[in-house]
């Protein structure tokens, strides 16, 4: 396995990144990031998968929805679906550490002497590798599987129509297969088949919830009136 150690000057008039680089893997440069940050702070958390956390946690209040709509005729599937959602997002939060990066960042910056940049840099390091991209696929994995138990319980409930039990069903399935196949081979038209399935997850992910939310809008609706 080559190892390669990219070290620059650190002077206060010419800052330069420093890292220990692990060409097998591909891993960025923390002063790469650090740099990212300081020009700008929202582009730093977007290329660390921000619009994954603000995308799982708007996730959380549908999934208690249809837990509590879904437990009177499939109480076991749904719960075990809903076990299973807050477990992925739970794996994927546990080794993101974009906020973090972004707060050594700032550190980085504010730092007067060649140690402390280099202590900041190693920081740094060690965050990013802690933020492996394999625990985000991972998560989406289980966080897919639930999407399909969930909506198999749809399936046997009256309150929802069957189309958006199929497209919760096909969005998990289109999403898991993505992976697989991903991971699989690196032939570039097995890749665009798994890119197309992640494109078609998204697609009945959108309608999933549409139709999964207005359900439960007009549920609420109905309860609500005198």
């Amino acid at each position: 396995m080559e190892w390669r150690v990219c070290v620059y000057n650190l002077s206060a008039t010419d800052r330069r990144n420093y890292c220990i680089r692990r060409t097998a893997e591909s891993q960025h440069c923390p002063g790469e990031h650090f740099t990212i940050f300081h020009n700008n702070w929202l582009a730093g958390l977007l290329t660390l998968d921000l619009l994954g956390m603000i995308a799982y946690l708007l996730f959380i209040p549908l999934i208690l929805a249809l837990y509590v709509v879904l437990r009177r005729c499939s109480e076991a599937v749904t719960l075990i679906g809903t076990i299973l959602f807050f477990v992925g997002i739970a794996a994927f939060f546990a080794t993101n550490t974009a906020f973090s990066i972004l707060t050594l960042s700032q550190q980085y910056i504010a730092a007067t002497t060649d140690a402390e940049r280099a202590m900041f840099l190693a920081a740094g390091q060690t965050m990013l590798t802690l933020f492996n991209e394999n625990a985000f696929l991972v998560s989406y994995v289980i966080v897919s599987v639930a999407w399909v138990m969930i909506s198999a319980a749809m399936l046997k409930n009256d309150v929802f129509n069957r189309i958006a039990a199929y497209a919760g069903m096909l969005a998990g399935a289109a999403g898991i297969v993505a992976v697989v196949l991903e991971h699989a081979s690196a032939m570039q038209a097995i890749l665009t088949v798994s890119i197309a399935l992640y494109f078609a997850a998204i697609v009945f992910l959108y309608v999933w919830v549409l139709l999964a939310g207005l359900r439960l809008y007009h549920l609420g609706s109905i309860r609500t009136v005198p």
